[in-house]
């Protein structure tokens, strides 16, 4: 029996009908860096060392090769960045903000983010976080000495918006993030539509129309780039069959339990970036002993190393945290590689086993 789709609660999140919630590069994309400035630490640091969860620790004689990697890693401020297929140049490192509510938590985040490197945001409308995202960077990019123009922002068409609302929702998601400007990236948040059966067919019919009116968007240049989220190789064949405009980019679950390799080499051969979310298969590969024996070798944390296996298949990373020490480490994953025995021993983990919602069951 299937699992039945995703649809938002009150607090405008995202559920699930059976189980728990959730929170590459291509063959011709080209890598480039960027690189960013640094300013003073934020007077936000010391309030805003939450986390949404707790980190496994390392073994003692770790501790100081870690810090040191932050340092020379995280606030180096060197950023990777692909060649999309639209044109634009996409960080590989991005802040994602789900669950981030509250300006003061939006904003210390953020704070934290820009000051270690980070050049990417990801909201989404179910998030509702846009204003807060906006006017947190309003306030910040001055002091950073950054404009507008040097952040990524991607933000979502929430499942209750897909069809004939989806212009006026990424309109709305427009003037929430940047009002007369643009966005870097929008992307279809899920395949299926809120109040619909997973196998209703009028699934495949409205967000059909929600992509048609997204082309129309980018071609205002309103969208600079708009892709797609939590579609399968299946949805992806049906849209590129139709449409005028490929996808730039595909946003899924990617982790050691769910290697997705089909879905992978499939973006990766129609020149489409896949983007990873839930990138420590929510805190569950954090413990898993070939992650920590990795991270002990290298003097790293699992958590670096889960994003680090990504990085290392092509695969953009949006980790979220609100806490400042973990945003500085999650942007140190650009100062050390993986061998290929690591890749294998972390490949060897797959158990495609969704910690989100399914996909699959979305006609």
């Amino acid at each position: 029996m299937n699992a039945p789709p995703p649809t938002v609660n009150e607090g405008g999140h995202f559920t699930k009908g059976r189980g728990g919630g959730c929170e590459g590069l291509t063959g011709a994309s080209a890598l480039c860096k960027t690189y960013c400035v640094t300013s003073p630490a934020s007077d936000l640091a010391a309030r805003d060392r939450r986390s949404s969860r707790s980190e496994v620790s390392l073994p003692p004689r770790n501790v100081t090769r870690c810090r040191k990697a932050i340092k020379e890693g995280a606030m180096a401020c060197t950023a990777q960045s692909v060649k999309l297929n639209s044109g634009t140049a996409m960080p590989l490192l991005g802040l994602g903000t789900f669950k981030m509510h509250g300006y003061e938590v939006v904003y210390g985040a953020l704070a934290a983010a820009l000051e270690h490197g980070y050049r990417a945001v990801d909201t989404a409308a179910v998030y509702n976080n846009e204003a807060d995202v906006a006017r947190a960077l309003r306030e910040l990019l001055p002091r950073h000495g950054l404009t507008r123009a040097d952040v990524f922002i991607t933000s979502k068409l929430a499942p209750r918006d897909q069809g004939p609302g989806a212009a006026a929702a990424a309109l709305q998601s427009l003037e929430n993030l940047d009002p007369g400007g643009y966005l870097d990236l929008y992307l279809v948040h899920w395949p299926g539509t809120q109040g619909l059966p997973g196998e209703d067919p009028r699934n495949q019919e409205l967000r059909r129309e929600s992509w048609r009116l997204l082309e129309k968007l980018h071609g205002e240049g309103k969208l600079r780039a708009i892709g797609v989220s939590n579609y399968t190789v299946r949805h992806l064949e049906e849209l590129l069959a139709t449409c005028s405009i490929k996808p730039s980019v595909l946003q899924v679950e990617y982790h050691p339990h769910l290697v997705q390799k089909e879905l992978l080499e499939y973006c990766q051969a129609h020149g489409i970036h896949m983007q990873a979310y839930s990138s420590l298969g929510m805190g569950h590969l954090l413990g898993e002993v070939t992650v920590q024996e990795v991270a002990s070798r290298l003097g790293r944390t699992p958590a670096q190393v889960l994003l680090r296996w990504a990085l290392e298949r092509g695969v953009g990373v949006i980790p979220k945290s609100t806490g400042v020490e973990r945003v500085a480490s999650n942007a140190a994953v650009f100062d050390f590689k993986l061998t290929q025995e690591d890749m294998e021993k972390l490949d060897g983990m797959d158990k495609q086993l969704h910690y989100c919602w399914n996909p699959n069951t979305i006609a």
